[in-house]
């Protein structure tokens, strides 16, 4: 404890592991600290089952026919991998992947008049759908070319749209396209939570629709990846390249203080002895004065013992409920994983919905979600408050990242780490920066 540190990091979330794996490759001296006995903070995966039942103080703990506890790892916090996205990019160019094992997500699918519907995958489950007559197909193909071919560099491809000015309304305007393929194309393909985009610059969505088409095509079935054992995977690999690098790492390490000089960082102490630091990075919980609340979510954890109904008996998958199906301001979402993932005993499945929320009774908020799971062999409740750091860490050198949001994916997050990144460096985050470097001396043996 009694070093000096280029950077101390507090709690093994997500985005604190993937920052001390580049700090650490980047050559910086990195003690990263976690008050809990166990990785991943706010994004772990709770394992065996007893411990989800202590978490949830439900005091009789899981019934015989849960299986054996050690078989279950469960996330906290629903998320997939885009396969073309930030996350899978930042994997490949750590070599994280050598840690961690992925399967393809079997379908994505949204729902519409109280019913799902799979949202198509290739062109010929396109023409086959349901969710669109014949003409809205043909208008709606049109416009997946248009956006397919559009690139931000060549005005050629922009037939007369302006992607800094023409707002996506107008688009699907000059698209012609109906309420439910609009609905669909925002919440389904760009994954918006909300309607507040379509009246800002249509390039951001063109861009995440991109996202979605690219990442469909590397695998087919659906764009999403899930590491078996669980989300909790992913912090653990972070942390091992940053332990590969020299990085020193701390579990159920309380913190006591962290010391300020002059209004900047110096240092935390805990258990009577101080770590010295140049900068600091953390999650809300370890600087409840320096953040502020931006909103709630609610995660209901599921366990079933069958498949959902109508995903053709899908092992994993996503449910979308656009905002307008339910009336609501932002959208319900399903994340279901299974036996197959190594995350439940066998014939189980964890079905986990989520929103943002919106009034007094949460709960009440997610119901057509768990309808759609019916018969739930149990469930647990969680509702996180969101915090955001109140200043950008420049004075202070103090960098708080944000609460996981609602989202479904990790492209919120990653964001948030290139935002981190760019405000400790002082320069734009840059991928290359994460390589590994050649013949290391810390590198391992080519397994």
């Amino acid at each position: 404890m009694d070093e000096e540190y280029d950077v101390i990091v507090l709690g093994t979330g997500l985005t604190e592991c993937i920052l001390s794996g580049i700090m650490s490759v980047n050559g910086k001296k990195v003690l990263h600290m976690d008050r809990n006995p166990y990785y991943g903070g706010e994004s772990s995966s709770i394992t065996p089952l007893e411990e989800l039942y202590k978490r949830f103080q439900l005091l009789e703990g899981p019934p015989e026919s849960m299986g054996r506890g050690r078989d279950w790892n469960v996330d906290l916090i629903p998320k997939f991998l885009m396969a073309n996205g930030q996350l899978v990019k930042m994997l490949l160019y750590t070599e994280v992947t050598r840690y961690l094992d992925f399967k393809v997500v079997e379908g994505s699918f949204v729902y519409k008049g109280g019913k799902i519907y799979k949202v198509p995958s290739t062109e010929t489950e396109a023409l086959a759908s349901n969710l669109m007559g014949m003409f809205e197909k043909r208008r709606f193909r049109k416009f997946l070319v248009f956006v397919a071919n559009f690139d931000e560099n060549d005005p050629k491809t922009f037939e007369g749209v302006d992607p800094q000015s023409t707002s996506m309304r107008e688009v699907y305007r000059k698209f012609d396209l109906g309420q439910d393929v609009i609905d669909f194309t925002g919440h389904a393909l760009a994954l918006y939570r909300t309607d507040d985009y379509l009246d800002q610059p249509c390039l951001e969505t063109i861009n995440r629709i991109k996202l979605y088409s690219e990442s469909l095509a590397r695998y087919g079935k659906s764009p999403y990846l899930y590491p078996l054992y669980g989300l909790g995977e992913l912090p653990q690999g972070f942390a091992r390249l940053s332990a590969i690098y020299g990085g020193t790492y701390m579990l159920n390490k309380p913190v006591d203080d962290i010391i300020m000089e002059n209004g900047k960082v110096v240092g935390v102490k805990s258990e009577g002895e101080v770590a010295r630091c140049k900068q600091l990075i953390c999650d809300p919980s370890y600087i409840p004065d320096r953040v502020r609340k931006a909103g709630q979510v609610i995660r209901i954890i599921c366990i079933l013992s069958h498949p959902i109904k109508n995903t053709n008996d899908a092992n994993s998958c996503q449910i979308i409920i656009p905002q307008n199906q339910v009336n609501r301001k932002s959208d319900i979402y399903v994340c279901m994983i299974s036996y197959a993932h190594n995350v439940a005993a066998q014939g189980k499945y964890i079905a986990i919905a989520s929103t943002t929320v919106e009034t007094a009774d949460p709960e009440k908020e997610v119901e057509p979600a768990l309808e759609l799971l019916e018969p739930i062999d149990q469930k647990f409740v969680a509702i996180s408050d969101l915090y955001e750091p109140i200043d950008d860490g420049s004075e202070s050198q103090v960098f708080c990242s944000c609460s996981y949001d609602a989202t479904t994916h990790f492209e919120t997050t990653c964001n948030d780490i290139k935002d981190i990144y760019k405000r400790m460096a002082g320069s734009a985050f840059d991928f290359e920066n994460m390589k590994r470097k050649q013949n290391d001396v810390f590198g391992e043996a080519d397994q």
